[in-house]
């Protein structure tokens, strides 16, 4: 076995596009994933899990029907499943999420995920 540790700068530098996540690594039936923002995203919920976003660079705001938060560098927040939100961000905004390999990478209000699809890197 070959023992490396995963640098999240040189991985946050191979890709510029937003709102697209990329896979780093899993472990059990999760997976850690990278993701820049900017502006904001479509309302949406995920039924089916719990969502993690970890703040690596900048800062974010999720939206919630009934208030929001922001989660700055060094931050994390956990949205609870079933709970309908919107993240934005004013400038860029780099995140770590951590899903189950289950959810399904399509975007759009009624799916499990905020971004258009993964990619590893």
């Amino acid at each position: 076995m070959q023992y490396q540790a995963i640098n999240l700068n040189e991985k946050l530098s191979q890709f510029n596009d937003y709102w697209s996540l990329k896979v780093i690594g899993e472990m059990n039936d999760y997976q850690f994933k990278l993701i820049k923002i900017a502006g904001d995203y479509e309302w949406h919920v995920h039924q089916d899990t719990d969502k993690v976003f970890i703040a690596l660079e900048g800062e974010m705001i999720l939206d919630f029907r009934d208030g929001q938060v922001k989660i700055s560098k060094g931050e994390m927040f956990i949205v609870p499943r079933g709970i309908e939100m919107k993240p934005s961000a004013e400038k860029e905004c780099h995140l770590m999420l951590v899903e189950p390999k289950s959810v399904v990478n399509t975007g759009g209000p009624e799916t499990e995920i905020t971004a258009a699809h993964d990619t590893w890197i």
